[in-house]
């Protein structure tokens, strides 16, 4: 399916721009343009895919899975569009399963696709360029056959009329080439970046004959044709979206697809409201629910009835997905956060320790790596590899990074001892320049250190409470500011904040969407995801070294030493995480036997119990015949 600029990639992170760094084509990679390479029928970062060419379904199906039911989901704001691909509006959710892409991935590998409209693909061994040849049945949802005149169509499309970030994210490829009606080539300006012919294979395709006499740049309520597994079946503006399964679906035979996309319909409802959104499920509104609040996943679903009476499934399961980062995050732009000690010392103030238990009731685990979960999280003193890969930078990086691991303030959580970490902060303050001025606040340079912290949900509230108290113990105002989803999003395109909680998710396979993390050159960027504003030599050194990694072995080493140039830059008060899927869900579906490993997998693996279904409404018809 395909991945929007919000969307996350495959693997579980943000898909963002491209390195602009890399080797120039070479006479060997122009000789190489001139031989044609095998074809395969999929590519891998790093190594060989797992599955053969003549694999049957992925491990984590079941290819028998029967079809039919529906399921209804919830999601909290609104939407106002239904175009994902440009920058305006608010996007529906489930858009994806109504595109496709050129390929899939696996969701128990770090990094391999297989095809989905491409039958398979030619690549030299410079990976100067890439061709897919399409399936000749590949088909639009109005019957008209998917060419590749409309893989061009779209990559100039994206490329003029789309969000931003496909300008930055393409700006590798020199063209797209239609080289006749099923063989696309893609060819690049630069030899040797691994993850630009995967990426392209991620790429979602959209039908010119539909859209080309139609303005591409602006929000629409009708929906953009598609050829994936599911078409728009209604939609109530900013309330509903319903989706049905394609039942002639073109590709529905595929291996990459079997015992996959097994509803007949998928539906759902948006709550402004997270309390009312909870409150929903247990009333049958919808049908499954991945919760991310603690304490509603251990207090609130204990004396709901259906939960009681084994309606409702609670169960955590388990995964390998790294988990990111997700913390405070510091406006770098804002003068009294440009001072690395500055964001440092305000880590002291959060009482990660006393809030988990009080909130969480000790359920979370303290992120201290932005790649956490994952073999990629930097640990222990620097040595080895990373320390060659730093070395050469050492003037220009933090004496901590080459002395010292990286670790949080802590606390024993009884919130007695705090005194000391905002002592330590306070001491921090004054050593940047921060006094105490007449009004009880710090200042410098005659202006008073007050910030908001803004959030799109009040589901942060309680969590920044006991942190903006400690704040004015320092002589520090710090205030929240809960605001709608659309407006948040705007401001968040156009970095009007002071700090903000927000989510950097990671994949197994870093890669060019560091660039829009951290990349000096996205940092003006309106819409990137460098919310932060770093502009670092050494950080777009080092994106460009893990772009360009020969093989895994390099790849963990560049990425853990990025991991502690973010770490020590403070650019963050990191959050928590915790490595397992919370979902509740009425128990009426079936899911395969395995589960993917970097995946809940839920919309395109699980399928509806008739049969479990029937119990479930006779014994609820039958509790409110005895209410009655």
């Amino acid at each position: 399916m395909f991945l929007s600029p919000t969307a996350v990639k495959s693997m579980g992170l943000t898909l963002l721009a491209l390195s602009v760094w890399a080797w120039p084509l070479s006479a060997h990679a122009e000789m190489a343009a001139i031989e044609k390479p095998a074809a395969v029928h999929a590519l891998a970062m790093h190594g060989a895919p797992k599955y053969g060419p003549d694999f049957t379904h992925f491990e984590y199906t079941n290819p028998d899975a029967p079809k039919g039911g529906e399921i209804r989901l919830a999601a909290a704001g609104s939407f106002d569009s239904l175009n994902p691909f440009i920058l305006k509006g608010e996007q529906a959710p489930g858009l994806g399963l109504t595109f496709q892409t050129l390929l899939t991935n696996s969701e128990d590998e770090a990094f391999s696709e297989y095809g989905l409209i491409a039958k398979s693909i030619e690549m030299p061994e410079d990976r100067s360029r890439v061709t897919f040849n399409l399936y000749p049945e590949a088909r639009w949802h109005d019957g008209k056959p998917l060419t590749a005149e409309d893989v061009v169509w779209t990559f100039n499309t994206l490329m003029e009329k789309g969000h931003p970030f496909y300008r930055a994210y393409y700006a590798n490829v020199k063209e797209a080439v239609a080289d006749n009606k099923h063989r696309v080539t893609f060819i690049f300006t630069t030899a040797g970046n691994r993850e630009l012919p995967l990426i392209m294979g991620q790429m979602p395709v959209l039908p010119k004959h539909a859209l080309k006499d139609k303005d591409f740049s602006v929000t629409t309520l009708t929906p953009l044709p598609g050829s994936g597994p599911y078409k728009v079946a209604s939609v109530d503006a900013g309330r509903r979206i319903v989706y049905e399964r394609v039942k002639d679906w073109w590709a529905k035979d595929l291996p990459v697809v079997k015992g996959q996309y097994n509803f007949d319909t998928i539906i759902y409802d948006m709550f402004r409201d997270e309390t009312v959104l909870l409150q929903a499920l247990f009333s049958g509104t919808y049908d499954f629910r991945q919760e991310n609040i603690a304490k509603a996943w251990s207090v609130d679903y204990k004396d709901q009835n259906p939960v009681r009476k084994g309606l409702i499934k609670k169960e955590e399961i388990h995964h390998s997905l790294p988990a990111g980062m997700q913390g405070y995050v510091f406006n770098t732009r804002r003068e009294m956060f440009a001072d690395s000690q500055v964001r440092a010392a305000l880590n002291y103030a959060f009482d990660f320790e006393w809030s988990n238990k009080q909130f969480a009731y000790g359920t979370y685990k303290r992120s201290a790596s932005y790649f956490e979960n994952s073999e990629l999280a930097a640990h222990g003193l620097l040595q080895g590899q990373e320390l060659e890969v730093l070395e050469p930078f050492r003037d220009q990086l933090p004496a901590e990074v080459f002395t010292q691991e990286f670790k949080n303030p802590t606390t024993s959580g009884s919130g007695r001892d705090t005194r000391a970490n905002l002592s330590t902060a306070k001491k921090m303050l004054e050593q940047a320049g921060w006094a105490i001025g007449k009004n009880g606040l710090l200042e410098k340079n005659g202006k008073p250190f007050k910030f908001e912290i803004l959030v799109q949900s009040e589901t942060f509230a309680k969590w920044v409470g006991p942190m903006t108290g400690n704040l004015k113990r320092l002589g520090i105002e710090a205030k929240l500011r809960v605001v709608d989803s659309a407006q948040y999003q705007n401001r968040m395109d156009n970095f009007d904040f002071d700090v903000t909680v927000s989510t950097f998710g990671q994949s197994l396979s870093p890669g060019n969407e560091q660039r829009d993390f951290w990349g000096s050159d996205k940092a003006d960027v309106k819409g990137s995801r460098n919310i932060i504003g770093i502009k670092s030599p050494v950080v777009d050194a080092l994106i460009d070294k893990i772009i360009m990694a020969p093989d895994r072995d390099a790849l963990v080493a560049y990425t853990r030493a990025l991991d502690r140039v973010l770490l020590w830059g403070h650019y963050v008060i990191p959050h928590w995480y915790v490595d397992y899927f919370r979902v509740a869900y009425w128990d009426k579906f079936g899911r395969p036997a395995v589960s993917p490993k970097y995946a809940l997998g839920v919309l395109n693996t699980w399928w509806y119990d008739a049969d479990k279904a029937a119990k479930i409404a006779g014994q609820t018809a039958a509790a409110d015949k005895k209410s009655k």
